[in-house]
């Protein structure tokens, strides 16, 4: 097991505001949202529900009755339905608002510790604004990306893990010499915590925790096009951005 922890170095007096907001709002969605809204029943007379049952449920829940099924069913089921990008059904408003949405609280704080670790670097390097701004691209370009690869289909797309995967893109290439502290453990005979170079690190999230599956069509309930779409999104901003000519005194850590 592979566990990133952090990463250095890091900017000295600097409070990434930008990435603290993503945080913020994903967790208060998760709280305030989702939460809630997994505890409650369904409604019968949701209007989504139809469409759920006709498109969704059969995916998910094989040769169960109807009565039995709608106990499996919660309204946050529905919300997500409503709300999440769906490639047979696109909306521009789901491209934002799945971005936000996420399955389970274990789902949130993994992808809430991967913005934390790589987020501050690449706000720093970019400024807030600009940083909140590339994050919502990639997340839109990694969602449009996974549906380019699922045509019509109506189960729909969350998760941070697109956007966040755009910002590992961006660190990829901004920070060429950062290095990456990584748990790893061997169970039961070995605990350690290394220090790996950034682009080992995250060639191998790229190549072998997402491509390989990609290839393999192995989905589990991972959006690994998602993944890639993200990534390659945020190489393209930073290749662009080193492009443009950097200003006096503004040495950024490498």
């Amino acid at each position: 097991m592979f566990i990133p922890i952090g990463d250095s170095p890091n900017p000295k007096d600097y409070t990434p505001w930008g990435n603290w907001l993503l945080i913020a709002v994903n967790v208060a969605v998760y709280l305030f949202i989702s939460r809630p809204l997994m505890d409650r029943a369904v409604s019968l007379y949701d209007p989504s529900l139809q469409e759920y049952l006709q498109f969704v449920a059969p995916r998910i829940y094989h040769n169960l009755s109807l009565s039995y099924l709608l106990q499996q069913i919660s309204s946050y089921d529905l919300f997500v339905f409503a709300h999440g990008y769906k490639a047979g059904a696109p909306q521009l408003s789901d491209l934002i608002s799945s971005l936000f949405l996420h399955g389970s609280f274990i789902h949130l704080a993994g992808n809430m510790f991967f913005l934390w670790i790589y987020g501050g670097n690449v706000e720093h390097r970019l400024g807030h604004l600009l940083y909140l701004l590339l994050y919502l691209f990639c997340g839109v370009a990694a969602t449009l990306f996974f549906a380019a690869f699922t045509g019509n289909a109506m189960t729909p797309l969350i998760g941070a893990s697109g956007a966040i995967s755009g910002i590992l893109g961006l660190y990829f290439l901004f920070f060429p010499h950062n290095q990456i502290k990584v748990f790893i453990a061997f169970f039961p005979f070995f605990f350690n915590v290394v220090r790996l170079p950034a682009r080992l690190v995250l060639g191998f999230y790229l190549l072998v925790d997402n491509l390989l599956p990609f290839l393999g069509m192995r989905g589990g309930g991972v959006a690994y096009g998602a993944h890639i779409g993200g990534f390659l999104a945020g190489l393209f901003c930073a290749w662009n951005l080193l492009k443009l000519p950097r200003q006096t005194g503004d040495d950024d850590i490498q």
